[in-house]
């Protein structure tokens, strides 16, 4: 206990001092393990199985969002290998240079065997990226569906590399998978009997450990890959939102052990510090073609910025590659060092760029020369907001509340904000009237703005992030109609307010002023009174849903 006690320790004193230094903690547990593996401290034994465990249920609750068809779109694929290969070829230019002028053991080495450091570091982060746009709330946004197919196909490239290197192809009884397909039906019936709670939770967490990783490693595949394609099968269950929710904090948990971990690959030294930093370099160049590839394929320069500045890091999975060149003597023991603190490096330099990711991403759009909306991808086309009066960002439970009460009970033309294509349809299927756009860009604010009608925009969207880089992106665009937002904690409000929101909404504060008058509604009404109140709870409403202008809703 007194080991597991100090990397617990390490890691919260590291999470806490990035967090003081305005980054991501992340950034603070790779820290803490590479201060504990130059410390010398004692091995943890079960600080591996535990960081497995947050992989895996990572790239289950990633299978839960994901609709594979996107895997099958040319923006997906074909950048993929056009990027690998631009990527495999940048850093053989690059180490082959430092190699001719003789820089540390470079001198040494094959061009193959540059050529593989090359293939290792042209991977991005599937753990860090979805952290960056699950805090944004943009998983299912253009650029973030995107980043994520993208980081599917690379995840795929790594298992088909990982599994021809071990030279044992998987089992012939691998072919047995495929009776998941029609075994997903059994699983539903099986989570339509779960219920809610902690069992869903329990349920899921089987799932992805036993059917996916279990079974896949059983038949010689790798388990990783098992959790995303069973988290994928299930994806189509209505409460698989609400699953991958109830995984959230027990997943992040375990992915500080991943953060940890990483550090503890080696002590390095300087020679290994300062060409882990020299591979930095070349990340700008990864940034720029991603970008040019994304922007060929007639998507807006500010999509494929987006996409590229969030897929600027390097990957676990390049410390995986490495280590297996290396035990296969292709490689020196000194790379996995270097690559290790490579990726480390990389993810708090990609962690400052994609805190201000959104605005960099506006910036840099001038770069690439712009294109008439009626040329551009039809996924990634502007739309305008017509003569609505009232703007809803974010059409979820609150937001979808809150769109029919503007509508219906004070008259006003609303016009909602989504930016998920499977709830768009499903909104509008209800009678909802619903643009498909991105609430955090600027060019959408600006043709809201043009427009010259929206008095009023309600941000309740679920993340605060959201809601914050929606409302900059208002207050840039010049908005000067009413703006009112949603938070679940006091210091959201207190945020929100200082950013210039009219109102702001406490969900959980909130609560108690509709339950309060929820009840004195129903002792009047047994006694034959009726409450004077414009607010007061109507039978059936939902608690959390209320008129968000309300001002009684604001904290004091």
């Amino acid at each position: 206990m007194a080991v597991a006690a100090l990397y617990l320790g390490a890691a919260l004193v590291g999470g806490l001092l990035a967090v003081l230094l305005r980054l991501p903690p992340l950034v603070g547990f790779l820290a803490a393990g590479f201060a504990l593996g130059a410390g010398g401290a004692p091995d943890l034994p079960y600080l591996e199985p535990i960081a497995d465990l947050g992989v895996v249920l990572l790239l289950f609750a990633i299978g839960l969002k994901l609709d594979v068809r996107t895997l099958l779109r040319r923006e997906i694929w074909l950048t993929t290998v056009i990027h690998m290969a631009i990527s495999v070829a940048l850093a053989l230019g690059f180490l082959g240079l430092l190699a001719v002028i003789g820089f540390g053991f470079l001198g040494g080495e094959s061009l193959g065997a540059l050529a593989f450091v090359g293939f290792a570091l042209s991977f991005s982060s599937t753990v860090f990226v979805v952290k960056v746009l699950d805090d944004r709330s943009d998983t299912t946004s253009l650029y973030g569906r995107i980043a994520v197919g993208v980081l599917v196909m690379q995840d795929v490239a790594a298992v088909i590399f990982l599994s021809l290197s071990s030279g044992e192809p998987p089992s012939p009884w691998a072919v047995l998978l495929f009776g998941l397909i029609p075994g997903k039906w059994v699983l539903h019936r099986i989570w339509d009997r779960v219920g809610h709670g902690e069992l869903q939770a329990l349920f899921g967490v089987c799932v992805a450990v036993v059917l996916g990783y279990g079974l896949f490693e059983l038949v010689g595949i790798a388990g990783d890959v098992g959790a995303l394609v069973v988290g994928v099968l299930l994806s189509s269950h209505p409460q698989a939102g609400e699953l991958s929710r109830s995984l959230m904090t027990f997943k992040d948990l375990m992915l500080v052990a991943f953060f940890v971990q990483i550090g503890l690959h080696g002590t390095p030294h300087l020679l290994e510090i300062g060409l882990a930093l020299l591979l930095l370099l070349l990340l700008p160049f990864q940034v720029a073609a991603y970008a040019v590839v994304l922007w060929l394929m007639r998507l807006r320069r500010r999509t494929s910025f987006l996409a590229g500045l969030v897929l600027s890091n390097y990957s676990e999975f390049g410390i995986i590659v490495v280590a297996v060149g290396a035990s296969s003597g292709l490689l020196d023991d000194q790379w996995v060092v270097v690559v290790s603190l490579a990726v480390a490096f990389s993810f708090g330099l990609s962690a400052i760029v994609n805190r201000r990711g959104v605005e960099l991403a506006s910036r840099l759009s001038r770069l690439l020369p712009a294109r008439d909306s009626d040329r551009l991808h039809p996924d990634d086309r502007l739309v305008d907001v017509g003569d609505a009066d009232a703007l809803v960002l974010g059409l979820g439970r609150v937001g979808s509340a809150t769109y029919t009460r503007l509508r219906d009970e004070y008259g006003m033309a609303v016009v909602g904000v989504e930016h998920d294509r499977t709830r768009v349809t499903a909104l509008e299927d209800e009678g909802y009237e619903v643009v498909r756009a991105d609430a955090t860009d600027l060019e959408f604010w600006n043709r809201v703005q043009r427009a010259g009608r929206v008095k009023m925009a309600v941000l309740a969207m679920p993340f605060h992030n959201a809601n914050l880089i929606a409302l900059a992106r208002l207050k840039a665009a010049g908005f000067t109609g009413k703006v009112a937002a949603v938070a679940r904690y006091d210091d959201d409000v207190s945020e929100l307010q200082r950013h210039g929101a009219d109102a702001v909404f406490h969900l959980y504060g909130s609560a108690g002023f509709a339950l309060a008058d929820h009840a004195a509604e129903v002792l009047l009404q047994g006694r034959g009174g009726t409450p004077d109140h414009h607010a007061a709870a109507r039978p059936g409403d939902d608690l959390d849903v209320l008129d968000p202008l309300d001002r009684r809703a604001e904290p004091a």
